[in-house]
C-alpha cells in the first residue's frame, strides 16, 4: 500500500519532489519507492525527464485501477464514520449527449435527493467507449451495440432517425423518393468522432437495409447543428424524430423518406457485473432501473433490430 501510495503522489504531482512533500518523505526515498514497484511489476511506470515525470502507458492503467481502489477504500471509511450504511462514492459513466440530455439529465436532482452522498462523474461524449480500460463505471449505448458481455437494461422508448429538409431547400428541387435519390442531394454529414469516417446514412423497408454514403457543403460532429443547417435551407440532415419534431411542428423542416425509417430499439445502460462493483455503482444502477421511459417519441411499428442505426451511439 505505501509503493501504491508513493506512485500516486508521484503522478498527481509530476515530480518526484512534489509526491515527496505531499507523502512527508525525502525525494531520494520516494525514487526509491517506485523503482521498487516498478521492479515488482516488472514494467517501467514514468517517463522521467529533467523537467517532469509522467506515467508511460502501463502507469496511466495502474493509476486508473488504483484511483478506483482508493476511492472505494475512502468511501468504506466515510460510511463507517457516518454509521448510516448509504452509499458513498464517485460513479463515472459515459453517455451519448442525446441520451444524457433525454434520459439523464432530467433524472439528476432525484437521484442527489436519492443518493446524496454519490457524486457523479459523467463524461458526456459520442464516441464508443471500452468502460472497463477507461475505468467507467456505467455505460450508455443503443442496445444494438451493447456487448453481450456486460449486464444491460433498456433506459428509454424505441427511437427512429428521419431525413428532413426545409420547404426552401425543396423548393430548389425533387424530393428523395428512394435512400439512394440523396446521391443526387446536398446532405449534411455526420462524423461520429474525430478521424472516423463519416457516418453512412441507413434506411430499411420490407426487409430491404440500404447504407447511403451521402455528400453535401458540410460535415459536423453535432446532429443538432446538422438539423439547424438544415433549417437554414444548406440541405437534407438525418437525426432522432423526437428532436426534429419542433421543427416539423413549426413547418420549418419536412421529413423524408418516412417509409424508409423504421424504429429500433433505444438507449441501453450497461455494466460489468463483479465482486468489486461498488455498493455507489449499485445505488446508482438500482436508480436507473426505476427510471420510466417514457421520454423521448413513442412509437408502435414493428422495430429494426439487426441494422445500425445512425443516431448517437
Amino acid at each position: 500500500m505505501h509503493e501504491f501510495e508513493a506512485f500516486r503522489a508521484v503522478a498527481r504531482a509530476g515530480s518526484f519532489n512534489g509526491g515527496a512533500r505531499a507523502l512527508g518523505l525525502t525525494p531520494s526515498a520516494m525514487s526509491q519507492i517506485v523503482r521498487r514497484l516498478e521492479d515488482r511489476v516488472g514494467v517501467q511506470l514514468f517517463h522521467r525527464t529533467t523537467r517532469r515525470v509522467s506515467p508511460t502507458e502501463m502507469g496511466e492503467r495502474l493509476l486508473t485501477r488504483l484511483n478506483r481502489a482508493f476511492e472505494e477504500i475512502d468511501a468504506a471509511a466515510a460510511e463507517i464514520r457516518g454509521g448510516s450504511g448509504a452509499p458513498v462514492g464517485v460513479v463515472r459513466m459515459v453517455v451519448p449527449r442525446v441520451a444524457y440530455e433525454d434520459l439523464i439529465e432530467p433524472q439528476l436532482v432525484a437521484l442527489h435527493a436519492a443518493l446524496p452522498r454519490v457524486t457523479l462523474d459523467i463524461r458526456v461524449e459520442d464516441a464508443f467507449s471500452d468502460i472497463v480500460g477507461e475505468g467507467v463505471d456505467i455505460g450508455v449505448r443503443l442496445g444494438e451495440f451493447v456487448s453481450e458481455e456486460t449486464v444491460a437494461f433498456p433506459l428509454g422508448p424505441q427511437l427512429r432517425q428521419i431525413a428532413v429538409a426545409a420547404p426552401s431547400y425543396l423548393a430548389t428541387c425533387e424530393a428523395p423518393a428512394h435512400p439512394r435519390d440523396l446521391a443526387r442531394h446536398r446532405c449534411i454529414g455526420w462524423r461520429q468522432q474525430t478521424g472516423a469516417a463519416p457516418y453512412r446514412w441507413e434506411f430499411a423497408k420490407n426487409g430491404e437495409q440500404i447504407a447511403v454514403a451521402v455528400d453535401g457543403p458540410l460535415i459536423l460532429s453535432d446532429r443538432g447543428a446538422a438539423a439547424r443547417a438544415a433549417v437554414r435551407g444548406l440541405g437534407i440532415a438525418l437525426w432522432v424524430e423526437h428532436r426534429l419534431r419542433p421543427w416539423i411542428e413549426a413547418r420549418q423542416l419536412i421529413p423524408l423518406l418516412e417509409d424508409w425509417s423504421p424504429p429500433y430499439d433505444g438507449f441501453f445502460a450497461y455494466y460489468h457485473r463483479n465482486r468489486h462493483t461498488s455498493a455507489a455503482t449499485r445505488a446508482v444502477v438500482a436508480f436507473l432501473r426505476k427510471v420510466p421511459g417514457d421520454q423521448g417519441a413513442a412509437l408502435s411499428s414493428e422495430p429494426m433490430r439487426r441494422f445500425h442505426p445512425g443516431v448517437l451511439r
